[in-house]
């Protein structure tokens, strides 16, 4: 009984274990990408909501990460589809140059953001437009891109 039970556990484990992502892949290291830009937007969009108190350099600090991460993850999209569990549609490789452009919005979009975060004091009224034009960005890509 004890070896049929350690059999069960280890294959369990083993099984468990496949489903992983490699951090090192360019799966991984998109997907880490991808889940800092949500957190990040996620915080910066509980402040203007009210979620969260408002800070102005809290959300100028965010603003900041965002712009940078926006810039981050289109390096990890190989050329052909790449293996696992992946949130990409194959329209991702087969419709390059909407991708690409839909990157470029959103990239301009978080910098647009950034440049209001520059004047001060910070008000949360002057920041929910530009930061709604970020949240239309990330929502136009996942719409054509991403397996929800």
């Amino acid at each position: 009984m004890f070896m049929r039970s350690t059999v069960a556990l280890l294959a369990a484990l083993a099984l468990t274990a496949c489903d992983r992502v490699d951090p090192d892949s360019p799966l991984g290291k998109r997907k880490a990408i991808f889940k800092d830009m949500l957190k990040t937007s996620e915080d910066m969009g509980g402040m203007l909501r009210g979620r969260l108190p408002f800070d102005g350099a809290k959300f100028a600090q965010g603003a900041v990460k965002l712009d940078g991460l926006a810039h981050a993850p289109w390096q990890h999209f190989p050329q052909v589809r790449d293996a696992g569990a992946s949130s990409a549609r194959a329209e991702v490789w087969q419709r390059q140059a909407r991708f690409q452009a839909l990157a470029r919005e959103l990239e301009g979009a978080t910098g647009a953001l950034l440049a209001v975060t520059r004047a001060q004091p910070l008000q949360a009224a002057q920041l929910q437009a530009p930061m709604n034009k970020v949240e239309a960005a990330c929502k136009a890509c996942h719409n054509e891109f991403r397996n929800h």
